[in-house]
């Protein structure tokens, strides 16, 4: 995903001088690294300990593979997020989270279609070819699923040397399509109950991350005039 170095949009009220540069001083101590994988992995740990401890409700299966969905889509969102605040709040060194969240979003995933294949489908394959094939919001969760394969096998740096920048930024931009798979299957999954509310909200969130991007590519194409 291309990184801008466009100013703040006029208007906007900037940060008071130096308090951006020394938190992005803060931001790219190596303490953060750390610090940041433990909070990504928080929510499937509290996820697991409500398993063990047999806390999630009447039917812990369907609370334990929805809630490793729920926080799939929650990390997308999240790395979207990350190129505009860059460009919003001039914290440059947020950048390097980028790859960081992209990650733990195909780790979620991968936990969540497995959890599903696991305890649905008792990893009965013919019976778990049929279901996918069957039921529309698994097929487009499971195609979004496998769309990040490749993006995860290329998020390191030796990935981005072979391929070449541009042809990796390429394959990157396809985060796009899948936060919009994404964003299907969480509706048919909520169509089911009449339950739209949060599909409203990831809604929002994801077409204003995309429309942004959209509208900062059609002001790029402008001609400039003297």
């Amino acid at each position: 995903m291309a990184v801008s170095t466009s100013s703040p949009a006029a208007g906007r009220r900037a940060p008071p001088k130096g308090l951006v540069p020394q938190l992005n001083g803060w931001l790219l101590h190596p303490v953060v690294k750390p610090l940041l994988w433990l909070l990504l992995a928080m929510p499937a740990g509290l996820l697991l300990w409500g398993a063990i401890q047999n806390q999630l409700g009447p039917n812990p299966t369907e609370a334990l593979i929805r809630g490793l969905g729920d926080w799939t889509l929650r990390f997308l969102c999240l790395t979207l997020a990350i190129t505009p605040l860059r460009q919003w709040t001039g914290l440059n060194s947020i950048v390097r989270w980028r790859r960081n969240l992209g990650v733990a979003t195909f780790l979620y995933g991968t936990l969540h279609w497995l959890s599903y294949a696991w305890f649905d489908q008792n990893l009965d394959l013919q019976a778990l070819l049929h279901d996918v094939a069957k039921r529309p919001f698994i097929l487009v969760g499971t195609a979004a699923w496998l769309a990040m394969l490749p993006l995860a096998l290329t998020s390191f740096n030796a990935a981005i040397k072979r391929l070449g920048g541009k042809r990796w930024q390429a394959l990157h931009k396809t985060m796009y399509a899948i936060a919009l798979g994404g964003l299907l299957h969480f509706f048919w999954l909520r169509a089911g109950k009449h339950n739209f509310a949060e599909v409203a909200v990831y809604a929002a969130i994801i077409f204003f991350l995309l429309g942004w991007r959209v509208w900062r590519w059609l002001r790029s194409r402008r001609p400039v005039t003297a």
